[in-house]
């Protein structure tokens, strides 16, 4: 795979890659670091992907690494109280119930939800992405349904939607 063709591969999946950082990290700064990061560390490993059929997957696993790495120097960085201030200012944001109830789903269900409802791979490709078994893909996805469908029928009960 040329330059070139590596730069308009990335340029199609752009905004899977936001989806993908966004459902594991907080902040937008962060998402764009994984994102470059992981951009720069496919293109270092080029030599490395074995069939381009998988681009798409290879790049948003390298992704999905990258944001647990920096994920974790984040909690090793940021002091207690200023983490949860930082949070409560993003809440601030005009965001639709729906985002919310996604948002506040367990990280490994709501990656997973991401990945197949905004993003759109097939619970196979999840499957490869995270390399998790097919049964352990169908059960997020329920759990996570299931959940965001209780979040929003709290929502529509506590505020009066819809």
């Amino acid at each position: 795979m040329n330059k070139a063709i590596f730069t308009d591969k990335v340029l199609e999946i752009q905004s899977i890659l936001y989806h993908v950082s966004k459902s594991i990290l907080i902040h937008e700064q962060d998402c764009e670091d994984a994102v470059q990061g992981a951009i720069l560390k496919a293109y270092n490993k080029l030599d490395t992907l074995k069939n381009e059929q998988y681009f798409k997957t290879w790049l948003v696993r390298i992704l999905i690494n990258e944001c647990y790495s920096l994920k974790s120097k984040e909690h090793s960085q940021v002091p207690y109280e200023e983490y949860f201030e930082s949070y409560r200012a993003d809440d601030k944001n005009d965001y639709s119930e729906l985002y919310m109830a996604i948002q506040n789903l367990p990280e490994r269900i709501r990656i997973t939800i991401v990945l197949y409802y905004v993003d759109g791979y097939s619970v196979k490709e999840i499957k490869q992405i995270l390399g998790i078994p097919t049964g352990t893909v169908k059960s997020r996805l329920s759990k996570g349904r299931k959940s965001i469908k209780i979040k929003l029928e709290n929502m529509e009960a506590d505020y009066g939607f819809l």
